[in-house]
């Protein structure tokens, strides 16, 4: 399992961008400014392979990373779209759905969603849009950092029980501290080897 080896590979911002199928492929989703850049360069053990912004948008298309000829992560644009032109929302909904309906070497996608904050609807939504298309998913509640423990926990459980998940199917995260980083490497390393 070798995350250190990794190169940008391209972004797609339509169907034809998108590289030819090949190895296993682990996309992440979620909401703008969750923290979805800095969970991959965490994971990944960079700073600035994945650009992070506090500027909601940021990614304008699917981003295509290279983990040395055994697996490539998917940067998705993050939903929710603010200071986004509506033409434009609609044309990276269609691209993302098209994607994560069509690519046959998709096997996993890692949902992130802030612990801080409530359930959101488009979260639930896209949870339940995944099982319904039997796409395999896993949860990973960010920002763990800047609650205690105990918030943690309850934080978690919430979101659990709006996601219809259990807690081992789920994982609390901070690219701060590097919580959870080694239990998501294992989660994805699985999914791979399951693929």
């Amino acid at each position: 399992m070798n995350y250190s080896r990794v190169r940008f590979l391209c972004s797609a911002h339509t169907l034809r961008q998108i590289p030819p199928p090949d190895l296993p492929e682990i996309a992440f989703a979620g909401r703008s400014n969750v923290g979805k850049s800095s969970l991959i360069n965490t994971l990944l053990g960079r700073k600035k392979l994945v650009k992070t912004s506090g500027r909601p948008g940021k990614t304008r298309g699917l981003n295509f990373f290279l983990l040395e000829g055994w697996l490539t992560f998917v940067d998705l644009p993050g939903y929710g779209f603010a200071r986004v032109p509506k033409r434009e929302q609609q044309a990276w909904q269609q691209l993302i759905t098209a994607y994560l309906l069509e690519r046959q070497t998709l096997c996993l996608v890692v949902v992130v969603i802030d612990l801080r904050h409530a359930l959101k609807e488009m979260d639930r939504q896209l949870v339940e849009w995944l099982r319904h298309h039997d796409i395999p998913f896993c949860p990973v509640y960010t920002k763990a950092d800047k609650l205690s423990k105990s918030k943690q926990i309850s934080h978690a459980a919430s979101l659990d029980a709006g996601l219809g998940v259990q807690a081992e199917d789920r994982l609390i995260f901070s690219a701060q501290t590097g919580q959870g980083r080694e239990k998501l490497m294992e989660r994805l390393a699985f999914a791979r080897d399951s693929w």
